[in-house]
C-alpha cells in the first residue's frame, strides 16, 4: 500500500487562506478519488471535499464557495485551497482515498490515509 502525506497546515487569522497538499509516498494517487477530511477536537470526522479520478469535484455545504479542491496529475498531488477561513475551520485535516459527498461514493483500498496536518484559524 502507498502512504498519503499531507502538508501546508498552520496558523492563520480569520479571513485568511491556506493551501494544503496531499501527495503519495512511493506511488501514485492519480488513479483514485481523493478526499479531504477534517476532525476538530471533540467532534466527529467531516468530509470536506473530494476530487474524482477524472477531475469532478464535490464539496460539503460548510465549505462551498470558500474551498477549492484540485489535482495535478504531473505532480501527483491533490490540493485544497482554503480561503475566507473561519475559526470553525480549525481542525486536523487529512487526505484519504474516500468520498461520500454530493452523491459520489468511493472507498479505495490501495492508498493509506495520511497522518494529517493541523489548521488553526485564530486571531
Amino acid at each position: 500500500q502507498v502512504q498519503l502525506v499531507e502538508s501546508g497546515g498552520g496558523l492563520v487569522q480569520p479571513g485568511g487562506s491556506l493551501r494544503l497538499s496531499c501527495t503519495a509516498s512511493g506511488g501514485t494517487l492519480t488513479e483514485d478519488t481523493i478526499g479531504w477530511f477534517r476532525q476538530a477536537s471533540g467532534k466527529a470526522r467531516e468530509g470536506v471535499a473530494c476530487v474524482a479520478r477524472g477531475g469532478d469535484t464535490y464539496y460539503a455545504d460548510s465549505v462551498k464557495g470558500r474551498f477549492i479542491i484540485s489535482r495535478d496529475y504531473v505532480k501527483n498531488t491533490v490540493y485544497l485551497q482554503m480561503d475566507s477561513l473561519k475559526p470553525e475551520d480549525t481542525a486536523e485535516y487529512y487526505c484519504a482515498p474516500n468520498c461520500n459527498l454530493g452523491g459520489h461514493y468511493y472507498s479505495g483500498t490501495r492508498l493509506l490515509r495520511g497522518r494529517g496536518t493541523p489548521v488553526t484559524v485564530s486571531s
